[in-house]
C-alpha cells in the first residue's frame, strides 16, 4: 500500500512540473517577439539602379527598433553619412528621412553620379551594432545607331536607321527622331515614314524609310527621354556605286554569300517568268 502511495505521488508531482513547463513555454514563447530586438526586413531592404542625375532612394526597414538609432555608413571610405535625419557630411546631396509610425529608414543621394555606386550600409546602434549593406548602382543609359556615324544607302531601297539604348534602368518613355533638326512627320505627303519600338532592358527603335530618295539624305537623330541623343549621317547615293552599302558593321551588301544566294534566287525567278 506505501509503494502505491508513494507512486502516486510521483505522478501526480511529474504532471504539476510538465504543466508548469508548458506554462513557462508558452511565456516565453509571447515574449519573444518582443525580446528579440531590433533586426532587418531585408525584403524591404534591396540593391538600388539609379539613373544619373536623378534622386537615387536607399531604404532600410528595421523591426523592433526601440529607442535605438540608425546610421547609414558609406563602405568605400568609411564614411558616416546621416545619424538618424541628420546629416553628418559635409557633402548635402546626402539626406536621410523617416515617416513617423514607419519602420522606413531612407537615404537619400541628389544628383546621383557614377562615382557614386557602391556599398552602403544602413546600421543600427545597439551593442554590438548590427547592419545590412545594399549596393548602389547609379547608370548613365548609352545610346548608339547602328552603322553609324555615316551609312550609305541606294536611292529607291528600304532605309532602316535602328537606334539601341542599353544600360538604363528603365526603358525611356519615349523615343523621338529628327531629320536634319526637324521632327519627322509619319503622317507626311511623302508617305513610306514609319517607327517601330521595342521597350526592354535594351530599347531599340527602327526608323524605316521606303524607296529612299536623294532629298532624304542629311542627318538623322534619334532622341531617348532619358539618355543622350546620337545622329548618323545618311547619303543616299543616286546610281554612282554599283552596290548598296551600310557603313559601320550593320550591313554590307558588296559580298555576303547571303545576298548574293538572294540575288541568284531573284534572278531565277525572274529568268522563269
Amino acid at each position: 500500500m506505501r509503494g502505491f502511495l508513494l507512486a502516486l505521488s510521483i505522478l501526480f508531482a511529474g504532471s504539476a512540473r510538465c504543466g508548469s513547463d508548458n506554462e513557462d513555454l508558452e511565456m516565453e514563447q509571447e515574449l519573444e517577439p518582443l525580446d528579440r530586438g531590433p533586426y532587418f526586413d531585408v525584403s524591404a531592404s534591396k540593391n538600388v539602379t539609379a539613373l544619373v542625375g536623378k534622386t537615387a532612394q536607399l531604404n532600410c526597414r528595421v523591426r523592433n527598433l526601440g529607442d535605438r538609432t540608425v546610421s547609414w555608413v558609406r563602405h568605400r571610405d568609411i564614411h558616416l553619412l546621416t545619424v538618424g535625419i541628420d546629416t553628418y557630411t559635409s557633402d548635402q546631396r546626402f539626406v536621410a528621412s523617416h515617416f513617423p509610425r514607419t519602420e522606413d529608414w531612407t537615404l537619400q543621394v541628389k544628383y546621383p553620379q557614377r562615382r557614386d555606386s557602391g556599398t552602403y550600409e544602413c546600421q543600427v546602434s545597439t551593442t554590438p551594432p548590427i547592419g545590412h549593406s545594399m549596393h548602389l548602382s547609379v547608370v548613365e543609359p548609352v545610346t548608339t545607331i547602328v552603322g553609324g556615324p555615316e551609312m550609305y544607302i541606294n536611292r529607291g531601297s528600304t532605309m532602316n536607321l535602328t537606334c539601341v539604348v542599353r544600360h538604363s534602368p528603365e526603358p525611356p518613355p519615349a523615343i523621338y527622331w529628327t531629320h536634319n533638326q526637324e521632327e519627322i512627320n509619319y503622317d507626311s505627303p511623302r508617305g513610306g515614314v514609319s517607327v517601330i519600338t521595342e521597350k526592354g532592358e535594351i530599347t531599340t527603335s527602327y526608323l524605316l524609310i521606303q524607296r529612299a530618295q536623294p532629298a532624304d539624305s542629311g542627318g538623322y537623330t534619334c532622341h531617348p527621354s532619358n539618355a543622350n541623343t546620337q545622329t548618323v549621317a545618311v547619303h543616299v547615293l543616286n546610281g554612282e556605286h554599283p552596290a548598296a552599302m551600310q557603313h559601320g558593321g550593320q550591313l554590307r551588301l558588296g559580298n555576303p554569300p547571303f545576298v548574293m544566294f538572294l540575288a541568284s534566287m531573284l534572278a531565277f525567278l525572274n529568268h522563269g517568268h
